[in-house]
């Protein structure tokens, strides 16, 4: 009987500890965002006018961003060239891979890395709460 009461205890534990420690995953939604940081490396070999003549002529500013994606920012960075941010759908990141493909390479070295906004987690922590917006 004790060793019943042993085991009976030590079931409901393995199974309570289980069904409590399931994970939930949360499934994707058709309308996620990410967000798309894309170094436009400028080729020092060319002056920007050859720069712009390139990327004019390859219809760089006709096809990009394709429709769909929105441009959350586009920086110079000095020495590097610039900095594109963009805000796209999953299902639009083969879009803007060709549209760098046609239209940006030759003029640009690319390099596009998946991004996301860490500010409002970091924000809380913050002992300066001061932010500068320009």
């Amino acid at each position: 009987m004790k060793y019943a009461l042993v085991i009976g205890l030590f079931l409901v534990q393995i199974f309570g500890y289980a069904q409590s420690n399931k994970e939930t995953v949360p499934t994707p939604k058709p309308d996620d965002k990410l967000l798309l940081t894309i170094f436009l490396k400028h080729d020092q070999s060319m002056n920007l006018n050859e720069i712009e003549k390139i990327r004019t002529d390859q219809g760089f500013y006709k096809n990009f961003p394709p429709e769909g994606v929105s441009v959350v920012n586009w920086y110079v960075v000095m020495g590097i060239g610039q900095m594109v941010v963009l805000e796209l759908p999953a299902s639009k990141l083969s879009a803007v891979n060709l549209a760098i493909e046609r239209t940006a390479w030759k003029a640009f070295k690319t390099e596009i890395y998946p991004t996301y906004n860490l500010y409002p987690i970091v924000e809380g922590k913050l002992e300066n709460k001061a932010k500068v917006s320009y």
